[in-house]
């Protein structure tokens, strides 16, 4: 079951991504079911599907009936509403579903080897627990810690920095440091947080006081230490269970 779901996913990352020029996106946008590229696009995921699948309509037909219409539903939905406030939560939405369809239809054809009880394991209950508190829980406490000082007046809440910057960056580091700790490469750590004090050491060396080093250094070692405990939580109980 899971060859044949990477199959399918891989027909869609071919169609949606590989072979989706620029162009089209715009067009559809503007266009939506009256562009032509839009039904472009579907033949592309056609071919791509009849491509991985070795044309095996005999055996295939239902995942060819499945897969191809729901995909043009989907994104006719998503570009009837399409706006610049919602665009980034309707494409992460968008590609949500279509992954939700590939599994279940890979389900339906591999029904004797899927069962909810296998798809959702200790193990991966495990991980995704310590990954949430790795990330999202972590920035939280995070937040909570660092609120004691306010830097509103000094470089560390400048005006150039790009908006929740900080907070992106913070989430993506927690997460490299967990994945790092958990496969055991505890060396990627180490070179993770040494490349981030090459990109800040311009920032810090330009400050005017010891606030915004203390500040950063504060920050640096909480997200590292919470992405620590959480890789090493997991490594433990995904252990013991």
């Amino acid at each position: 079951m899971l060859f044949f779901f990477i199959k399918l996913v891989l027909a869609h990352c071919i169609g949606d991504f590989v072979f989706q020029p620029t162009k089209w996106v715009k067009h559809k946008l503007i266009k939506k079911h009256k562009s032509k590229f839009l039904y472009y696009h579907i033949s592309v995921h056609f071919l791509a599907l009849t491509l991985v699948l070795q044309a095996d309509f005999k055996t295939y037909w239902l995942a060819f009936l499945i897969i191809i219409p729901t995909h043009y539903a989907i994104d006719l939905i998503k570009l009837h509403l399409n706006n610049e406030k919602n665009a980034r939560v309707l494409f992460v939405i968008d590609q949500l579903v279509h992954f939700i369809i590939l599994g279940v239809t890979a389900a339906i054809y591999y029904r004797e080897e899927f069962s909810i009880e296998a798809l959702i394991s200790p193990h991966l209950i495990v991980f995704i627990t310590f990954l949430l508190l790795a990330t999202v829980v972590a920035s939280v406490f995070m937040k909570v810690i660092i609120s004691k000082w306010d830097l509103e007046s000094t470089d560390a809440k400048s005006s150039e920095s790009l908006e929740q910057a900080g907070a992106y960056i913070g989430v993506l580091e927690r997460l490299f440091v967990f994945v790092f700790i958990i496969t055991g490469h505890w060396e990627g750590v180490g070179f993770l947080m040494a490349a981030k004090s090459i990109f800040r050491f311009g920032d810090l060396s330009k400050a005017k006081d010891r606030k915004l080093t203390e500040y950063v250094l504060i920050g640096t070692l909480l997200s590292f230490g919470f992405a620590i405990l959480a890789g090493l939580g997991f490594s433990f109980f995904s252990s013991a269970i």
